[in-house]
């Protein structure tokens, strides 16, 4: 595998908590540009974003907690020719400020950029109320929106200017704690681009978020089983890079998608549904299975919801053998 580390084969998670190295970039953006701001819903402190307001204070706004306002506020900051930036927690982004974000913002052509902080299993002890299984579904219903998912610190870090220099709203899938570090630093990544880590002729496996590691593990397994897997880091979820997964579905003719989210609508919605029209060849969705979420640590809800490398290995061998009896 070229462009990744050996630790990530050990899960070794990286030092700093994401959300410091998102506030890091955060801060450096604002510093070269007085247009950006941020708007808080009240969790300044679990979003990290208390050090923008310490740097910037005049550029910091709290609604309280009042999500559908924040958007709102924000649509307007932005038709003044402000880089608003939200904050709150992923299912207050999405589902709670649906209608804001929509109308508000996209359908009025708007450039504010959302960040959605603990992601479907992460949110542990939030509990189901606070965990997401169905806000990329959400976002990517909404016409003009881009839906990014960094796997770790340097593919955030490569990727975040290119959330500034995009007009337009942008939804920010972020881990808060410790994310796997997975990544080389000399690593490029391009917005709405796929990022290849391995490429394999048996099976093309496309992962997400805390997914991309457990694909990584995943691979190695099914090597010793004698099966060359293709790893793709599929970041931007909406635009998908449709030429990348239709390449690696002609080359292969098995597919299986792994993501932090319901099954329905997100990364194995939208390759099933673009390989349906263009590549008919077996998609293996690997995710929560239309369930709600509940209170639990991470590595706790990722054996209960199916998202370890187990269920990849296994959705492989399964994609494989659907393939042969086609064949």
């Amino acid at each position: 595998m070229t462009g990744i580390k050996e630790a990530v084969a050990a899960g070794k998670k990286e030092e700093r908590w994401l959300r410091e190295t998102y506030v890091d970039l955060l801060i450096e953006a604002g510093a070269q540009n007085p247009d950006i701001v941020i708007l808080e819903a009240d969790l300044m402190k679990a979003a990290g974003t208390i050090r923008f307001k310490e740097r910037f204070p005049q550029r910091t706004i709290n609604v309280g907690i009042a999500e559908a306002n924040m958007m709102s506020v924000a649509a307007g900051m932005s038709a003044m020719g402000k880089i608003p930036f939200t904050h709150t927690f992923t299912p207050f982004t999405t589902r709670r400020a649906c209608d804001q974000v929509t109308l508000s913002i996209a359908y009025a052509g708007l450039n504010v950029k959302m960040m959605g902080s603990d992601p479907g299993v992460t949110a542990e002890l939030n509990g189901g109320t606070h965990m997401s299984m169905e806000d990329m579904a959400v976002m990517r219903n909404i016409p003009g929106m881009v839906i990014y998912e960094p796997a770790d610190s340097v593919q955030l870090r490569k990727i975040f200017p290119q959330i500034v220099s995009h007009y337009g709203p942008v939804y920010i899938r972020l881990l808060r704690r410790n994310a796997v570090s997975i990544f080389e630093e000399d690593q490029e990544f391009t917005l709405g681009k796929g990022t290849v880590i391995k490429e394999g002729t048996d099976v093309t496996i496309l992962a997400t978020g805390i997914m991309v590691a457990e694909a990584v593990e995943a691979e190695k397994e099914l090597k010793r089983e004698g099966i060359d897997a293709e790893i793709i880091n599929i970041h931007t979820l909406k635009p998908l890079d449709e030429e990348l997964v239709l390449q690696s579905a002609k080359k292969t003719k098995a597919v299986v998608t792994a993501e932090n989210h319901s099954v329905i609508g997100a990364l194995g919605g939208a390759v099933s549904e673009f390989l349906s029209g263009t590549c008919p060849v077996p998609v293996i969705r690997v995710g929560v299975q239309d369930h709600f979420g509940e209170v639990g640590f991470t590595e706790f809800l990722q054996e209960k919801y199916g998202l370890t490398k187990k269920e990849i290995v296994a959705a492989a061998r399964k994609a494989i053998q659907i393939r042969r009896e086609q064949e």
